[in-house]
């Protein structure tokens, strides 16, 4: 990995990786509690992390929602 990163070519897309996917899937695993299937099979198991992906896009359409720039506002009535 050291030597991975070595290089001004690996730091880059090291840090583009960071900041793109891994994020989420801490949250998923530290703060959702999620850490493994309880269910077998491909097809269950597919089912199963769409839940948990429906799940992680809820709470964060919900923590969006609740900043005020975010908020919808009530639309205008015809004059």
């Amino acid at each position: 990995m050291q030597q991975r990163i070595g290089t001004e070519r690996g730091r880059k897309k090291y840090r583009l990786r960071q900041q793109t996917v891994e994020p989420v899937f801490g949250i998923i695993k530290e703060v959702m509690g999620f850490r493994r299937f309880l269910l077998r099979g491909l097809k269950k198991v597919e089912g199963e992390w769409g839940l948990v992906c429906l799940a992680y896009n809820c709470r964060r359409l919900h923590r969006m929602c609740r900043r005020p720039e975010y908020r919808l506002q009530p639309p205008i009535a015809p004059r």
